[in-house]
């Protein structure tokens, strides 16, 4: 082992009898394929700040003559893509072909199987927590810290038989895919709200099929009985008879949060996530020690630490100080979530509350936004369901892989069959 050798990503003396130790060059290629993309002439191209724990956002679209000079790593299928910046976030995402003409930025490593089947077991090995702490150590200090991606050919990685290597790949592989689906049905239960509030209370569809002497569409007749039949002046334009037009401060206001002791635990409250970033959580709850605690009986919303982005929370959750907190106290929650949420993107946290505050809202009767509110609810609890239940099995997974990967826990093949 050389003194530039990153070491053992586990002790090889509690590695079973059958299984090997070997470096990571001798199963796999570090960053193998690097090009000038004159070959290409369009690219998909994936950077760090696109990239979460084991997710990825769809890549930007780009002429080559468009792209920045750090597009250059190829992806192929089974690649696992680790930020060699700030390794402690944990930016990471396997590559299995999702798009063509794949580049990502030369700040990541990209890590190729020189085997195909045993790109899952590669890449739950080098995103697990051990590997993570290896990159830490590796890193050179300064205002971004990153490691030297040429130092993994020396990382020694436990190498079990194919077979157990398989399992152990496809049973990360597995919740991941799960987690992912989950993902994919909150954004299309926060979609379907979202498309209901926009033909009610920004396209007024319900309002102008009336005024015609149409029938609205996809209403009952209960509903389109909350709906006036005429449209009136005001200070933004036309709107439906009998609304108003008020602040957001009017409809939104700020929630006094508690500090929870130092001491205390995020592991110990059970609460769920409650800010994030495309999939990619980047505050709120983790396994470090909790600064604030807020909950209440009501749904409230979430200005983001670095997201500067607002979600609604169903259920207790755990923020930062530099988090705003807001409830609606004159109107349905959800309604009011649906009515601000967009109205701006803010750069910064600071700012966004006061930018928000005075903008203009157009403001339904009181009992059309609780009838869209008793149809938003059981959507944004299915959400919030869905984020716990991808807590969960992040935890899972998490608890997994070092025993999986040291040979302490074995799944049989059986079990994964069925």
């Amino acid at each position: 082992m050389t003194s530039n050798s990153l070491g053992d990503l586990v002790d090889p003396e509690l590695l079973p009898k059958d299984w090997e130790i070997k470096s990571l060059d001798m199963v796999a290629y570090v960053n193998q394929e690097t090009t000038n993309l004159k070959n290409l002439g369009w690219i998909h191209y994936t950077d760090i700040s696109s990239v979460g724990t084991h997710s990825v956002e769809p890549p930007a679209v780009l002429l080559v003559g468009d792209a920045p000079s750090r597009a250059r790593r190829i992806l192929r299928p089974g690649d696992t893509v680790i930020s060699s910046v700030r390794p402690n976030r944990k930016s990471f995402f396997y590559f299995n072909n999702e798009w063509s003409n794949a580049v990502a930025s030369t700040g990541f490593v990209v890590v190729s199987p020189r085997n195909i089947e045993d790109s899952m077991y590669l890449y739950a090995v080098l995103t697990s927590d051990s590997a993570v702490r290896i990159y830490e150590a590796a890193c050179e200090t300064g205002a971004y810290p990153a490691f030297n991606a040429s130092r993994l050919n020396d990382l020694r990685i436990p190498w079990p038989p194919l077979s157990i290597r398989n399992n152990i790949g496809m049973t990360i592989m597995n919740l991941q895919e799960k987690i992912k689906i989950n993902n994919e049905i909150s954004k299309t239960l926060e979609k379907i709200a979202q498309t209901i509030f926009k033909s009610w209370f920004i396209d007024f569809d319900p309002v102008k099929a009336k005024i015609v002497g149409e029938i609205p569409t996809g209403v009952d007749v209960a509903t389109s009985a909350l709906f006036p039949e005429s449209m009136d002046e005001s200070e933004i334009g036309l709107i439906p008879r009998g609304w108003g037009v008020q602040k957001v401060d009017e409809i939104l206001v700020r929630k006094a949060i508690k500090g929870l002791p130092k001491s205390t635990s995020l592991n110990n409250l059970g609460k769920t996530l409650v800010l994030e970033q495309g999939d990619s959580v980047v505050a709120g709850f983790t396994d470090e020690e909790a600064d604030v605690y807020a909950t209440s009986n009501s749904p409230m919303f979430i200005f983001g630490d670095h997201t500067c982005r607002m979600r609604l929370s169903t259920i207790p959750f755990s923020v930062f100080p530099n988090t705003i907190v807001l409830n609606s106290e004159i109107r349905n929650s959800y309604w009011a979530f649906g009515a601000t949420h967009g109205l701006q993107k803010f750069e910064s946290y600071r700012r966004h509350w006061m930018e928000l505050a005075y903008k203009l809202i157009v403001v339904p009767s009181k009992e059309l936004a609780n009838h869209y509110g008793g149809i938003a609810e059981p959507l944004f609890i299915g959400i919030d369901s869905l984020m716990l239940q991808n807590r969960q099995i992040s935890a899972l997974r998490d608890e997994l892989v070092p025993r999986l990967i040291s040979g302490e826990l074995q799944i049989p093949e059986d079990m994964l069959a069925s």
